[in-house]
This record gives structure tokens, sequence and C-alpha cells, in this order.
């Protein structure tokens, strides 16, 4: 078995040494330490891919939080499963002991080469990643439900969303007689005005019904 340790912080400003002492305290050898200081919004990372590389079957990843491993729960138990299913490779979160899937052998047995996983520990750490991964979803559909009322709530007292529309100067009545004379091309206007084309169009119907009511 070969231990490694990943360290995460999303922007090279942030400090990864608590991440780092951790791994200290457990023996994490130096050279078996990946970090990374990007966004955790997928595992396109260059210490993460390098990492998902060298990791064998057997082999132990710590890491200090799950929210280090990502920020996507779906990211974050295909991954997990990934690792420990497909790979056989053993995950601890340092501030979440339930979340360790590592090998143990059982009280009684003899030593062996390959011992068993520990079914409670394995499970365990399946059941709690599960829970995490619908309260956040749980969370991300309440935060969404929350924004959809508030704009509802707003637009309800006539709170208006998206850029304000361009009005037309204050001469844009004169503007229109010298288009409409020749005497302005319509890039002309266009130019003036500020509008686009259709908001010019738009404009130039509502001064002429205007002009017939």
């Amino acid at each position: 078995m070969v231990t490694y340790g990943y360290v995460r912080v999303s922007t090279v400003e942030q400090n990864e040494d608590r991440q780092l002492d951790a791994m200290a305290l457990l023996h994490v050898p130096v050279e078996n330490l990946y970090v990374d200081k990007v966004s955790g919004k997928d595992f396109n990372r260059p210490s993460y891919l390098a990492l998902s590389q060298v990791l064998q079957q057997g082999d132990l990843l710590y890491i200090q939080s799950i929210d280090r491993l990502g920020r996507n729960y779906e990211d974050i138990q295909t991954q997990w499963r990934i690792l420990t299913k497909e790979r056989g490779v053993d995950i601890a979160v340092i501030d979440m002991p339930l979340l360790d899937t590592r090998r143990r052998i059982p009280v009684g047995s003899e030593p062996s080469a390959e011992p068993d996983r520990d079914l409670m520990g394995t499970f365990l750490a399946d059941l709690v990643l599960q829970i995490l991964s619908f309260v956040a979803q749980n969370e991300r559909e309440t935060t969404r439900k929350r924004q959809m009322q508030g704009i509802i709530a707003a637009k309800s007292r006539g709170v208006r969303f998206g850029k304000s529309p361009i009005k037309p100067p204050d001469d844009f009545p004169e503007i229109i007689k010298l288009w409409e004379r020749g005497k302005l091309s319509l890039e002309d206007v266009l130019l003036k005005t500020g509008l686009k084309r259709t908001t010019f169009f738009r404009h130039l119907r509502e001064i002429r019904t205007k002009s017939k009511g």
C-alpha cells in the first residue's frame, strides 16, 4: 500500500498550509502529495489528473474534506466510485472519519497480502456520501426555488429585469424627417440615435401611430 495526499485550494492566493499540516501529521510522504490551485468545478485539474494515473489497487488517498475533492457532488460520486470500486483505492476524508473506506484486517484473522475490505466501513462511507449528495442537491433546488419566488415577487411589484431599453434622443422626430427626405441614411440614423434597427423601426411605428391619432 502506498499513501497519497490530495490538496486543493481554489485560487493561488489561498493558503494550503492547513491541509499540508494535516497530511504531515498522517505521515504522508512529501513526494506523494499532489496540490492543485484551481477551482473544484470539475476534475480537469493538472495534479489530480497526474494523481489518478499513479493510484493503484490497495493505495490510500487522504483528503482534508470532501469539498477539497470537488464541489459538484455528482462528479464526486463518480470519481469516488471509479477510485474505490473500479480501481480498488481507499479514500479517507480527514475532517469526516465516516468517509473512510480503507482496508482493515478483521479481528482474529491472520495478516495476509490482500486483507478483506472492511464492509461496514465501506458501507458507511458510501452511505454518508449519498447523504451529502442529497443535501447538496436539495440545497441547490431550494436556492433555485427561492430565486424564482423572488423574481416572481419582484415582477409583481413592477421590477423589470434585464437591460434597460435605449430611449431615442429628444431630436428623434427631426432625425426621422431627415431620414424620410433622404438626407440621412439608415446607418447614419442608427449611429446618431444609438438604436438598433429593430428598435428604431419600433419607435418609428409608435410615432406614426401617435401622429395618426
